[in-house]
């Protein structure tokens, strides 16, 4: 038996853009329906993505510590020979998972959002019919958020199943490969390649570009790329990847000559694209950009009270943009005058170590001589060095307009320092100049001293270098 509903608000995806956008106008007192079809909720993020590989990394770094302890001793400290269970790894990893589902539920409940477990396909831009294990349910709206996310990019000659993993396979291993190799060298190819290699696996890294991470610079990828190689991970830069068949992966190398790498599990990470298909988007009339809904600064598509946030609408494809953008669409649609208009979005790479970049970076610059750069490196701050933070290589660098010392950009490479990202991004949004984080009392022992030791520097007066 088909059901009919109408609701103010239509939610179609309960990612970190759709679930967010939910509770807000649950509190802004709209009544609203969150279409859930997808990954669960919390979307990609926190089912398959953001959340479980974190998770993972944080696992795969405590068996190194210990393998380092067992391999010779570090800090003075000794243990026996660890081993992995990588089934109870991933058990805690997805206890972890449903916690968060239970807390998103919670929430949603507590804001009074309806949530609808089923596929949605439009017939219209206002209307659509959800498929749910107890039937069809017809849903008509005043308003309609799209928030559908993104997917992994399939290869064509390296579909996806058996031993070719997309990340979200590889999250669920119950074993950890003898030999891995990861198509892509982006910053999920290298996160949970850097993290098998740390569980014990052999890792090869197979990339187009001639460089690893080719959308930031070579000085914040360098520290990345040096630990790869100490760490005997094997590199094929400048080469195509091709088929995979018993056993091996053919690969053409950047001289054109033909290899064969042995693998176990080959894990494909040549990037994400928005999900447009299978729900209806070609009938609801909205303007694309590309393979992207199209929207303005307020969220907002070609079709009136039609929203789209998140993935969907473009890069960069980060949970923390999708989520901002389901705030503002909903406050818009309450009446309130809101626009997305970031000064920037923070990216963080989890990578060994890790990237942080905000703003304007050197290859923004290139060739500009109004813009002072400054890098002061972690080698020089104590408690860099009290943790083991501060050998590889690791820095915080911040641009700046030579005119009024106005920040343009912070970058970091350094172990932990994405709990830098913040900071970066506060001063760069709240239209800081130097003098300004020069002026901040930074808390001894920190990593943030090196934002302001690199500010200082700029200004030309480093303290402790």
């Amino acid at each position: 038996m088909t059901q009919t509903l109408k609701t103010k608000v239509l939610i179609i995806g309960a990612g970190t853009g759709g679930y967010v956008a939910g509770i807000r106008c649950g509190q802004l007192g709209l009544e609203t329906v969150l279409v859930d079809g997808g990954d669960g909720l919390g979307g990609t993020c926190l089912n398959v993505g953001c959340i479980p590989s974190k998770a993972i990394i944080h696992a795969a770094s405590k068996f190194e510590t210990v393998s380092k302890a067992a391999g010779g001793g570090t800090l003075g400290i000794t243990a026996a020979k660890p081993a992995i269970d990588l089934a109870q790894t991933t058990a805690w990893k997805d206890g972890i998972v449903k916690k968060l589902n239970a807390g998103v539920a919670g929430l949603l409940k507590r804001s009074r959002v309806k949530v609808i477990n089923g596929w949605a396909e439009f017939t219209d831009a206002k209307t659509c019919t959800v498929r749910t294990a107890d039937g069809d349910i017809i849903i008509s709206a005043e308003h309609v958020i799209l928030a559908t996310g993104s997917e992994p990019v399939e290869l064509p000659f390296l579909k996806f199943g058996g031993d070719v993993l997309s990340s979200t396979e590889a999250l669920s291993l119950s074993e950890v490969p003898i030999k891995l190799v990861v198509v892509g060298g982006g910053y999920i190819g290298l996160e949970l390649g850097i993290a098998f290699r740390k569980l014990g696996a052999e890792v090869a890294i197979v990339e187009m570009a001639d460089r690893l991470l080719p959308l930031y610079d070579k000085a914040l990828t360098d520290p990345v790329q040096k630990w790869l190689e100490k760490h005997g991970v094997e590199l094929h830069l400048g080469a195509k990847a091709g088929s995979f068949e018993k056993g091996a992966l053919n690969v053409t190398d950047k001289d054109g000559k033909a290899l064969k790498l042995k693998a176990d599990k080959v894990l494909v990470t040549v990037g994400r694209k928005p999900r447009t298909q299978g729900w209806g988007l070609e009938n609801m009339g909205v303007a694309m950009a590309g393979p992207f809904v199209k929207i303005d600064d307020r969220c907002a598509t070609s079709m009136k009270n039609v929203w789209a946030v998140g993935d969907l609408t473009g890069e960069p494809m980060l949970a923390h943009k999708g989520s901002t953008q389901g705030e503002i669409v909903a406050e818009r649609i309450a009446g309130h005058d809101k626009v997305f208009n970031p000064v920037t979005i923070a990216a963080v790479c989890f990578t060994e170590p890790e990237i942080v970049s905000a703003g304007l970076g050197p290859l923004d610059v290139e060739g500009r001589d109004d813009v002072i750069q400054a890098v002061f490196p972690l080698a020089a701050i104590g408690r860099a060095l009290a943790i083991e933070a501060g050998e590889d290589g690791g820095f915080v660098r911040v641009l700046a307009s030579k005119s009024d010392h106005r920040l343009l950009g912070v970058q970091a490479v350094g172990q932990h320092v994405a709990e830098l990202s913040n900071s970066f991004a506060q001063m760069l949004e709240m239209g800081a100049v130097l003098e300004d984080v020069a002026g901040i009392i930074h808390v001894h022992p920190t990593l943030g001293e090196a934002f302001h030791e690199a500010s200082l520097r700029a200004l030309g007066h480093a303290i402790h270098i």
